[in-house]
């Protein structure tokens, strides 16, 4: 009986595929790239499967080396690495997200107060602002808080919150309240997908307070993402489109999609 339950279980995983299961699992490690680790109970309820299919994937991502599993759950196996090193995972697509920060930074005043989020694609944009003068960051990441607090003409300001090892950030509800009361120019915010239909989306729940708090507080807000991103849709919503003014892409985004996101108001800038 058991043993046909465990059969029948796998088989209502799959969800009718092979395919299926596929796009759960790397959803599942979008998931750990963003916390780091996982507990099998969460898994279950966020992709509303059971907690055997969800050991079963575990399984199969461990395999593969790109985890390594404990009881109740998971972890990445290159954190360790990466906070040392104070390295990112996501590299991919870097030379179009050096292309984006140069444009994004370009759009920064000496003087100006901004805040930058954290990830891959705005480290790219603190790589363009080591010039500035007199200008004053909010940050997240940790990575871009030690790059542009070396730099004496650069102000740096973070907020306190749970450190997140694979992302080099801050967040929570903590980091969210720091900017209560905050007003900055503009803000660059990182995401992992965004689309007309489904907003702007990431893979991490801890991250949607600060980055609505961010939103929030900014007097302009850029959505810097490269072109794989558009289209796309992750776990979490952020919110609509509607929050942005401005998308900084690069070239891959198609014509009709530049003028959909333009059609919804929003200024596209492509690096």
């Amino acid at each position: 009986m058991a043993q046909e339950k465990h059969e029948d279980e796998h088989r209502r995983s799959e969800g009718g595929g092979a395919r299926f299961a596929e796009g759960r699992r790397a959803e599942i490690m979008e998931w750990m790239r963003e916390e780091g680790s996982a507990r099998v109970r969460d898994l279950s309820k966020a992709f509303n499967v059971s907690e055997v299919t969800i050991r079963q994937d575990l399984e199969r991502l461990e395999a593969d080396g790109q985890i390594e599993r404990v009881h109740g759950g998971a972890y990445l196996k290159s954190v360790p690495h990466q906070v040392r090193s104070m390295a990112l995972q996501h590299h991919e697509n870097m030379d179009a997200k050096q292309r984006i920060g140069r444009a994004a930074a370009a759009l920064v005043s000496d003087g100006e107060t901004i805040t930058l989020d954290s990830g891959s694609t705005t480290s790219e944009v603190a790589a363009g602002l080591l010039e500035r003068r007199d200008l004053t960051v909010i940050t997240n990441g940790l990575n871009i808080a030690l790059m542009l607090g070396a730099q004496p003409s650069i102000t740096v300001l973070m907020p306190g919150g749970q450190f997140k090892a694979p992302t080099l950030s801050v967040s929570g509800e903590g980091s969210a309240d720091y900017f209560n009361g905050l007003f900055v120019k503009s803000l660059f915010l990182a995401a992992a997908a965004v689309s007309i239909e489904e907003g702007i989306t990431i893979p991490s729940l801890g991250d949607l307070p600060i980055k609505r708090a961010m939103i929030a507080s900014a007097e302009k807000v850029w959505l810097v993402v490269d072109s794989s991103k558009i289209g796309r849709r992750s776990f979490s919503a952020i919110g609509p489109v509607s929050m942005i003014h401005g998308l900084i892409t690069d070239s891959g985004i198609s014509d009709a999609d530049r003028v959909r996101f333009e059609d919804a108001g929003i200024e596209v800038i492509v690096a």
